[in-house]
């Protein structure tokens, strides 16, 4: 809900200056890309969905999904939730679209979802490139791809995918991998010469954009955690490491870019103004996200909230917390967001 919130601004700035009432993040955007959640938002937009179009959506679409419990009194045996509510909505929404289909009743943009590979421990970032050396053989439908990159593990089960010649594959949330947050990949992908875009590099010719969905310096109570037991550091190492891996991309994406939005990492990083590597900018970076922290959120206009009730917000499975999100969204794009970000040297699709 976060995400959508900025992307609204950002497609709102867009209307604006181009006059067009019907023009979309597809018409600016020439790759869109999205792990997890942002898998479904990423795909909706490449199709030619408008972001009040995907709110609506998300709005029903988080009860739907979270009301499938598997299991009683809270003990779950594999998956939290059934994962039938959720592949229904993604039939309804992509219907047979395979990831290659373009046109009219297909994708409008470039499109990557990242998913992770279980069995073969494997990050696979799948786009719709026709000259992707694997683009014949990953003719995937939409809906299962989508469905793999949001198999958030104990939340819902793998993602079961047939490669051809007999291979099945196993496939769990793309968050998973070290490109939970897949600014860095999509990097990658347009530029590298093992990926079939060839784009240049350049502060003036190459723009990225992150959206993220929030984010938190959580800090354990040190008295608590002095010795975790086999469970408890079972709970803690993936989030551990996830952190790790996420701020390991904005480090990344700050260091090879030009920045209006670069935050400071810590007090040893900073921000890493004049650090540019080569020292020449490898593309233009605008990253949009809000620390939910109580004095944040005080600053947005939410003066009464606490930190249990943040940290309530932080659960990805408490669909009732979506109007509040939403208005914390809106409110951090309103203040973080210029209109000067989006010049018009990029509107070139």
């Amino acid at each position: 809900m976060i995400s959508l919130a900025y992307l609204q601004r950002i497609e709102d700035i867009l209307k604006n200056r181009t006059q067009k009432e019907n023009y979309r993040l597809c018409d600016y955007f020439d790759l869109i890309g999205g792990t997890s959640t942002g898998a479904i938002i990423a795909a909706a937009l490449a199709c030619g969905f408008t972001v009040q179009e995907i709110t609506r959506l998300y709005l029903n679409l988080g009860t739907e999904i979270f009301a499938a419990r598997n299991g009683v009194f809270g003990f779950y045996l594999k998956n939290k939730y059934d994962a039938t509510p959720l592949e229904r909505e993604l039939l309804n929404l992509f219907g047979d679209i395979k990831i290659g289909d373009e046109g009219q009743n297909g994708l409008k943009t470039g499109l990557c979802i990242i998913t992770k590979r279980l069995d073969t421990y494997s990050t696979w970032p799948v786009t719709n490139h026709p000259d992707d050396i694997y683009f014949q053989r990953n003719q995937f439908l939409l809906r299962d791809l989508i469905r793999a990159s949001t198999a958030a593990p104990t939340y819902f089960s793998p993602e079961l995918i047939g490669l051809g010649q007999e291979e099945v594959g196993t496939f769990v949330d793309g968050g998973l991998s070290m490109m939970n947050n897949p600014a860095l990949q999509m990097y990658f992908i347009a530029t590298l010469k093992g990926y079939p875009f060839g784009w240049e590099k350049g502060a003036d010719v190459l723009k990225i954009v992150s959206i993220g969905t929030g984010r938190r310096n959580a800090r354990l109570n040190t008295t608590a955690n002095t010795n975790p037991n086999v469970l408890e550091f079972a709970h803690l190492a993936p989030e551990q490491l996830l952190h790790d891996a996420a701020e390991l991309v904005e480090i990344m994406m700050q260091y090879f870019s030009d920045s209006p939005t670069a935050r400071v990492i810590d007090k040893k990083f900073g921000n890493l103004e004049g650090e540019i590597a080569g020292n020449e900018a490898s593309f233009s970076y605008l990253r949009y996200n809000i620390d939910l922290q109580p004095e944040t959120l005080h600053a947005l206009g939410f003066p009464n909230i606490t930190e249990l009730e943040i940290e309530n917000l932080m659960q990805l499975d408490q669909a009732e917390n979506k109007h509040t999100l939403h208005r914390i969204g809106r409110q951090s794009a309103n203040a973080i967001i210029q209109e000067s970000h989006f010049n018009p040297t990029f509107d070139v699709h």
